[in-house]
């Protein structure tokens, strides 16, 4: 078997070869020590690759792969450019998300019976939203050790560069791509204080924007795309001058979304103050409406955001029917 990347050889052997976390004597506790001397079980390896310069490559990373038994790549065909550039001959299969279920448990074999294995995904950090991430908590979760190679992150690289608060983020990944689904995933950001960090395809980034700015139209932001490359960008703005902004130069590549979080006041509002204040009932359900909601459900929002009961915002609905009606001549 090839040598072990990384290890550490100051650290002492385990006697018996068994993960750290089997011989700690306390139940439902894995403790895991990434560089202790065994056969088996192998070692996974989180290994991250530049976002777009090659000079983003540590030198870490490339000896991992070249001493990794097994190279698991989202996209064999960009990754064996990237293994010719840094002269790596390692083994390489496919590992993406069209075939996880077949290969994730033949990589997990090879490592319970002692083979080292580095994961790539196409560009940046494995497991950050791509199915790497089933594969280290299937691993971690079968004692077998999981060891990060840091290195280029989209994400951080676009957050610290935005110009927004980066004490406090959250990582929120792709939004869904339908319609309901975007909003329930909005839903579930609108009272978030830290800074937000989205990705986004360039041929979604528009309709995305346009979701953002309907709710959050006054927040700060930053569209940053191409990050590293010759043509790197970062749009700073209001949302709504963001999306303005896209609309006339639609953006090229993948996109960074870095939202300003929900300023938090005494009565629970936000800094730009309620969006729908300005509403009648009746136009706070359409609003829904328009997104495509049906009525039930628009009206089921209408409620939840004023604090009022269904029924209430259902006789402000009857109540501007009958008041139409009686002004018909």
């Amino acid at each position: 078997m090839s040598g072990k990347p990384g290890r550490d050889s100051t650290r002492k052997p385990t006697p018996d070869g068994r993960p750290d976390g089997q011989r700690s004597g306390r139940p439902g506790v894995r403790v895991q020590r990434s560089f202790d001397e065994r056969e088996r079980p192998g070692t996974l390896y989180l290994v991250a690759t530049p976002i777009g310069n090659l000079e983003d490559m540590t030198m870490r990373a490339i000896r991992t792969l070249r001493e990794a038994d097994l190279i698991a790549a989202e996209d064999t065909r960009q990754t064996r450019k990237l293994l010719t550039h840094f002269d790596i001959r390692g083994r390489l299969v496919s590992y993406h998300e069209h075939n996880r279920e077949a290969s994730g448990p033949e990589l997990i074999r090879m490592l319970e019976e002692g083979l080292s294995i580095a994961l790539v995904s196409d560009a940046g950090t494995p497991a950050v939203s791509d199915p790497g991430a089933e594969l280290a908590a299937e691993a971690a979760a079968r004692g077998i050790p999981v060891v990060p190679i840091p290195g280029a992150n989209a994400a951080v690289s676009a957050l610290i560069i935005s110009g927004l608060p980066t004490r406090r983020f959250l990582f929120a990944g792709f939004p869904p791509r339908d319609r309901k689904g975007l909003q329930r995933f909005l839903d579930s950001l609108e009272a978030e204080p830290g800074t937000l960090i989205l990705y986004e395809s360039p041929h979604r980034v528009r309709k995305t924007l346009d979701a953002l700015a309907e709710r959050w139209g006054g927040r700060r932001m930053a569209l940053v795309r191409e990050l590293t490359k010759r043509h790197e960008e970062a749009v700073r703005g209001t949302v709504a001058d963001v999306r303005d902004y896209a609309a006339a130069h639609p953006p090229a590549g993948e996109c960074c979304l870095v939202i300003e979080g929900a300023s938090e006041h005494a009565d629970g509002e936000t800094e730009e103050g309620v969006w729908w204040e300005r509403m009648t009932p009746v136009e706070h359900v359409a609003h829904y409406e328009r997104q495509g909601l049906d009525r039930m459900d628009a009206m089921k929002r209408a409620a939840a955001d004023r604090g009022l009961k269904k029924r209430d915002i259902y006789a402000a609905l009857l109540a501007e029917a009958d008041g139409r009606e009686s002004d018909k001549p």
